[in-house]
């Protein structure tokens, strides 16, 4: 069963940072894309970053220039460093990671973590 697990929310004042990490776990042969959504309430979720498994980034407009996005493929893991952050970051951030296991491709989710930015 795969999984990914996510850890590094909380609460944070404006312009302050947090650190946000994913890994995933299970029967994994590869990952290609991973990437950091978020969901405020009463909104959609929508992209934050996704970073291919090269290397190759993109960026919500928003966090352009505040959040980096990074990986490590040997630990199956993904990294969001957010800086300068607003009081409209705040959101539940999830992770997302496509996967293929064996015989098989999936686009999994993690739990959630908290994040909100106190004004």
């Amino acid at each position: 069963q795969v999984q990914l697990v996510e850890s590094g929310g909380g609460l944070v004042q404006a312009g302050g940072s947090l650190r946000l990490s994913c890994t995933a776990s299970g029967p994994i042969l590869s990952i290609n894309d991973m990437g950091w959504y978020r969901q405020a309430p009463g909104k959609q979720r929508e992209l934050v970053a996704v970073i291919s498994r090269a290397g190759g980034t993109n960026y919500a407009d928003s966090v352009k220039g505040r959040f980096t996005i990074s990986r490590d493929n040997a630990k199956n893991a993904v990294y969001l460093q957010m800086s300068s952050l607003k009081p409209e970051d705040t959101a539940v951030y999830y992770c997302n990671a496509d996967i293929f296991g064996f015989g098989s491709r999936h686009s999994y989710w993690g739990q959630g973590t908290q994040v909100t930015v106190s004004s």
